[in-house]
Formats: structure tokens, sequence, C-alpha cells
């Protein structure tokens, strides 16, 4: 009887072992997946291009002076309060009433670098020159604070990530893509846009090239509210998002 007793209690200290490890490894995963970003190197730096749930608007504006106050003008009539503009320096330098507009009405703004420029054709001290500049233009506006870095041409490579990392941004790309740039009509890019689920950061323009954006986001707003998403900025969707991570080459 000792002996069974004994063996018994070794039996139980073996089997709570296994279970502590186990709930250990599980609660180890669990921790990473609640962390966001998804492109990345592979010991390195990472970048955001979809997150769990919600839906996150995003808009690059780059250049022009007609199409950002009517977006802006139909995000408050649809009382859409969260979205995210990436906004170039060379662009904000023009237009600083816009840029004030946007971050008073509770907009989150992301850098666009400062020329409209391709990242991955640049050298490393171009594309902290450039960044750097876009800094100065948001710190001379008063906007502080951007947490987020979205290549212009929407390149990038492993060097953009730690160029950022070092430069205190995060890296944001796009799941869904509107093409509303190319104008290829209303319904379409509604069409584009209607892909998008829970977690999906989608891509649109408040540029001049894209004539047809603000008549399609009504429709756009619909589709996606229809689908019971609710409208977050970056900084929201990576609070409650899990980790999808795909190698940068």
């Amino acid at each position: 009887m000792n002996f069974f007793l004994v063996l018994n209690a070794r039996t139980i200290k073996q089997l709570s072992l296994i279970l502590l490890t186990s709930l250990a490894a599980a609660w180890f995963l669990f921790v990473q997946d609640v962390k966001i970003p998804v492109f990345s190197s592979p010991d390195g730096p990472k970048a955001v291009y979809k997150g769990e749930k919600n839906v996150a608007l995003t808009f690059n504006i780059g250049w022009g002076d007609e199409r950002a106050i009517p977006i802006l003008n139909t995000l408050k009539k649809e009382n859409i309060k969260s979205a995210t503009f990436f906004l170039s320096g060379a662009w904000a330098e023009r237009h600083p009433d816009t840029v004030a507009r946007i971050s008073k009405e509770g907009f989150e703004i992301g850098l666009l670098g400062y020329a409209y420029k391709d990242y991955s054709d640049l050298k490393d001290e171009e594309i902290v020159r450039d960044i750097s500049k876009a800094q100065e233009v948001f710190k001379k506006l008063n906007i502080s604070d951007i947490e987020f870095l979205r290549a212009p041409t929407g390149h990038f490579d492993k060097r953009l990530l730690k160029i950022s990392e070092k430069m205190g941004y995060t890296v944001v790309h796009w799941s869904v893509d509107s093409k509303d740039w190319t104008n290829p009509g209303v319904k379409v890019i509604v069409n584009n846009v209607n892909q998008a689920g829970k977690g999906d950061i989608v891509l649109l323009h408040a540029s001049d090239s894209a004539k047809q954006t603000n008549k399609a986001l009504p429709e756009i707003l619909d589709e996606l509210r229809s689908k019971d998403l609710t409208f977050v900025t970056i900084s929201q969707m990576i609070s409650n998002s899990s980790t999808k991570t795909e190698e940068i080459k």
C-alpha cells in the first residue's frame, strides 16, 4: 500500500509538471499572438498590414489641393470619427489649415515621407533625410507623437523597416487596395473595398489624382457597416490585434 501511495504521488507530480509546462507554453503563444506586426525580417523590425478585428480606413495624401476637404466633409457627414491619414511633408507644408483640421477632428496622422519618392530606389541616408525633413514639417505644425510611417509608393524592404525602427516609427502597409487612384469607376472602387473584413487595413487616397474616391465613400461606408465592422485608427487596431508575419526579402 505504501509503495502504491509513493508511486501515485510521483505520477501526480509528473502530470502536474507536464500540465504546468503546457500552460506556460500556451500562455507564451497567447502573449505572442496579441502582438500586431506583420511583415518582418526574421529577427528584426516589423511592419503592419493587417489586424484581427474591426477595419481601418487609411487615406494617403501626397499632393493636390482639391480632394482632401470634400473627403473630410463626407467623413463628418457620415459620422466617421476614426481613420488614419498618411500625409507627405511637402503636402502638409502647403496645407497647414487642412492638417490642423484633420488633427482637430480626431483623425490619426501618419508620415508619408516628405517628397513622393520610391524608398526602395534610395540610399539609406537619402531615406533618413526624407523622413527627417517630414518630421520637421509636422513639428512646426505642432503635430506630435506620430507613430506610423507608410512608404510613399508602397514599396519597402528590410532597410526601411530598420531605419523606421531606429527613428521611432512602425511601417504600415495595407491588406485591401481600393485602386482608387486609377479612377476605375465608383462601382469598381466600392467593390474593391467591399473585400474588406475583420482586421483589414484599407488603402484610399485623398490626393488630386483620386477623382472618384469621395463619390465612392458613402457607399463604401454603407457596405462596411453592413458587415458590422467598426471603424478604427491604426493605433486602435494594433492595440487589439494578433500577429501575422511574413518575411520581407
